[in-house]
């Protein structure tokens, strides 16, 4: 019965019936999705659920290289690509870690009390990323941090589900405050018109919207800038706001650090959208970033005329459904 043309048979009936369940998954999807292009969400949810092909060519491949069925050097390249893109798909967007930076906001004076912010961005909730399992793992893990206030530093979606606010539903758990911004992808560069649904979705849930709006701490102001791709970045007014506390500014694209006027304390601004690259290799993704970020902000604390900016890496995925070597990243900014 386990004969070679047996195995073989079964391996392209899988193979099929695989295809079949994903293309059906694709289609289902695609039409509970927010989208003003159906066809472009469809082939990049195939994408997403066609990949799970890749667990009967791993397993094929051990067997053919075992039985001669392929030559060992075939057997050897389809067994390591394989691992890499379930790894890059399955495993990787799942591990979600947690890193810690100390940061002294006011130069002159440490914080009378340590100030702990946890900073996420681009849960890209939608097409590849942000389902329920993910976010309880985020919830989760911040929780454990005990943060004073979470700042979500926008792109909450990617052409998400009619069904946002139930999906966000777990952001309730959270316990501390959340206050949050826009995105490109939130704001319809690229994506679908979904302001209002994220509006509604963030409210029940506990998120409060600061964009164009200060937050008073009491050793430091928090202010939210909106979207630099949606023209809504605009900081001339800064000098004229109460300068008697250092800034924390919350914007989702790095480079809009570049508009942040010279104030009497040099501001931290916390933002995310470049995912780190998302998918790291060499040359490749580095070329690719030019294009994400023009002054060349990819992950970490950097140092500008006027204010330093922090980029995480973020939790979520846009493109293509794998995360290598940039695993999503819950970062913590304690202010000393």
């Amino acid at each position: 019965m386990w004969d070679t043309h047996s195995v073989v048979f079964y391996f392209y009936i899988s193979f099929v019936v695989i295809g079949l369940w994903g293309v059906a998954q694709a289609w289902l999807s695609q039409t509970r999705t927010e989208t003003i292009h159906p066809f472009k969400a469809f082939v990049h949810l195939l994408a997403f659920y066609l990949s799970y092909l890749l667990f009967p060519l791993f397993f094929f491949s051990l067997y053919a290289g075992w039985s001669g069925y392929y030559s060992l050097h075939e057997a050897i390249f389809i067994f390591v690509l394989s691992c890499l893109l379930i790894y890059a798909r399955f495993i990787e967007p799942h591990h979600v870690g947690v890193k810690t930076m100390q940061y002294q906001l006011n130069p002159d004076q440490k914080m009378q009390q340590p100030i702990k912010i946890a900073l996420i961005a681009d849960l890209h909730i939608g097409l590849f990323s942000g389902h329920e399992r993910q976010l309880n793992i985020i919830v989760a893990k911040i929780n454990q941090q005990n943060p004073d206030l979470v700042v979500v530093a926008g792109d909450w979606t990617y052409e998400p589900e009619n069904t946002l606010a139930d999906e966000l539903a777990i952001l309730k758990q959270i316990k501390a405050p959340v206050y949050s911004v826009n995105g490109n992808h939130d704001e319809q560069y690229p994506g679908p018109p979904i302001q209002n649904l994220l509006r509604h979705a963030l409210m029940v849930n506990n998120v409060i919207d600061i964009e164009g709006q200060m937050v008073e701490f009491d050793e430091f102001r928090l202010l939210g800038v909106g979207d630099l791709w949606a023209g809504k970045t605009d900081m001339r007014y800064m000098p004229d706001l109460p300068q008697d506390k250092p800034w924390v500014l919350l914007s989702h694209n790095p480079d809009t650090v570049d508009m942040v006027p010279q104030l009497p304390t040099r501001p931290l601004m916390l933002s995310g959208h470049t995912h780190g690259g998302q998918v790291e290799l060499p040359w490749l993704t580095n070329y690719i970033m030019k294009k994400v970020s023009i002054l060349g902000h990819k992950k970490g604390l950097y140092q500008h005329e006027n204010a330093d900016v922090f980029v995480t890496v973020g939790t979520g995925m846009v493109g293509v459904p794998f995360r290598f070597r940039v695993p999503p990243t819950i970062d913590i900014i304690e202010l000393v």
